[in-house]
């Protein structure tokens, strides 16, 4: 059985989780389930290493991420496949995926070098005279972290690698389904340096983990998930800081001007990639009429040649959802609209927890397909009379996280950045398009407050002013 990590120090635990593999469905392995005492108990050993993380030197935070980066490059064979079988992720998808948490790591290790601060002006008034003012940014102190099956290696790097370079100790609760990733990075941080007690990684059931939102020790929390979870915890979490990282139902516009060969291979990566398990990927695909039929064709033959199947081959796209029970809940979603008078463009049997790429038109609002965050390997198609009913299709949902824009008119670019409720606005590109040092996060349902390293370290960090008087000049 895999240890789990309580303040620093590989555990062992009398109840165990078993991992599956998505695909086959056979045990990949053991690991150690930590309790709501081990929970407390990591939240307590992160309290006494607020101080010893909180006095560590730039250059020694960028040093620890620098050695995760070394630890994690050792093993990145290993953690690809790792992410194959516990995530039923394609491999190709799986080696992207360490590879942009390597980077994450090396981002956040510039930022914890630029010590964020600087002298705020006050020269504004007579009455300041004699007066000067600086500030810096200092951390929180303990940050609570749950991060999501889809991206288990690299969602948690978004949040662990933030908060050394800030200087804040913390408590990781991985997905259940996706432990595995998160539990070989606690190996490599055990070996990095890290004060005393500075983190913990314990997968734990959701209940058992209930102290990470509601601890009035820890004082930041951290999700990414689902709407309906992220924001009951942000109701429970007290006077903690939250960033939720949510759902998403994610529009893809396509306006006339627009290169319908190029924007239908990206939206056939886009909507499929991962078979739909990422909170960007694309859900609406919303066209103009005037090149509507046109842009169909296109993507219909696109979609048909997405391959299906077993994570581990080299051609596979859309591998199997994290659990049969979602998979289900898909079919049971495409079936209703069907029913309902959409048409299936592309499509076929699911097998097992491996639903085939569908394409969907025609899907009547209110269906859940449509209006609900699908989280599968599904897409519908809009077609709207022209680009300001596209802007506003695309805004005809309670989520907003990415949009993207198909146009090659720069003042339609700018119109959709000025009109679309979301987060970022994508121009020439699918919404599910992601650079790791970014400001990544949403509005609506959505969520509040921004990933990317350095964006998460000013989440994890409280600015501090301090003014001096010189009382020759006031």
């Amino acid at each position: 059985m895999r240890s789990h990590f309580l303040a620093g120090k590989a555990r062992s635990s009398p109840h165990a989780l078993e991992v599956l593999d998505k695909y086959s469905g056979e045990l990949v392995e053991r690991v150690a389930l930590a309790t709501p005492e081990a929970i407390r108990a990591g939240i307590e050993a992160a309290s006494q290493s607020r101080e010893p993380m909180r006095r560590l030197a730039g250059h020694e935070r960028a040093s620890i991420l620098g050695r995760a980066v070394e630890g994690l490059s050792a093993r990145r064979s290993e953690l690809v496949r790792v992410l194959v079988r516990e995530a039923g992720k394609p491999v190709r998808f799986a080696a992207g995926e360490v590879d942009r948490a390597l980077e994450t790591f090396r981002i956040s290790a510039r930022v914890a070098l630029e010590a964020p601060g600087g002298l705020l002006p006050l020269g504004s008034s007579p009455a300041n005279s004699g007066y000067r003012g600086s500030y810096m940014r200092v951390p929180v102190g303990v940050c609570g972290f749950i991060t999501p099956f889809n991206f288990p290696l690299n969602l948690v790097a978004h949040k662990v690698a933030p908060a050394i370079a800030a200087g804040c100790p913390f408590v990781l609760k991985p997905a259940s389904h996706t432990p595995i990733s998160a539990l070989i990075l606690g190996e490599v941080l055990a070996d990095c340096g890290l004060p005393v007690g500075a983190f913990s990684v314990l997968p734990a059931r959701g209940a058992d983990a209930e102290a990470i939102a509601t601890d009035s020790r820890v004082a930041k929390l951290s999700f990414t998930g689902s709407d309906e979870i992220g924001w009951m915890l942000r109701r429970r979490a007290g006077k903690k800081r939250v960033t939720l990282e949510l759902g998403g139902n994610a529009a893809a516009v396509v306006d006339e001007t627009a290169d319908l060969a190029d924007a239908a291979r990206r939206i056939a990566f886009g909507g499929y990639y991962q078979a739909g398990q990422s909170c960007i990927s694309v859900q609406r695909v919303i066209v103009v009429e005037e090149v509507y039929e046109a842009f169909r064709e296109r993507l219909v033959e696109e979609v048909s040649g997405v391959v299906s199947g077993d994570p581990a081959l080299d051609d596979v796209t859309v591998g199997p959802l994290i659990a049969e029970a979602e998979a289900l809940r898909v079919d049971r979603w495409v079936e209703s609209a069907r029913s309902a008078g959409a048409r299936v463009l592309v499509g076929g049997e699911r097998q097992g927890a491996v639903v085939p790429p569908t394409l969907l038109e025609d899907v009547p609002a209110g269906e859940p397909v449509l209006e609900e965050e699908a989280f599968g390997p599904v897409v519908c198609l809009v077609r709207v009379r022209d680009f300001d009913a596209a802007l506003t299709e695309a805004n005809r949902t309670r989520f907003g996280l990415q949009a993207g824009v198909f146009t090659r008119d720069l003042h339609r670019a700018h119109r959709a950045w000025d009109e679309l409720e979301v987060g970022a606005v994508i121009i020439g590109d699918v919404p599910s398009w992601r650079a790791d040092v970014m400001p990544y996060g949403g509005v609506k349902d959505s969520g509040q407050g921004r990933e990317g390293p350095a964006s998460a370290v000013e989440e994890m960090t409280e600015l501090r002013l301090m003014v001096i008087r010189d009382p020759d000049r006031s």
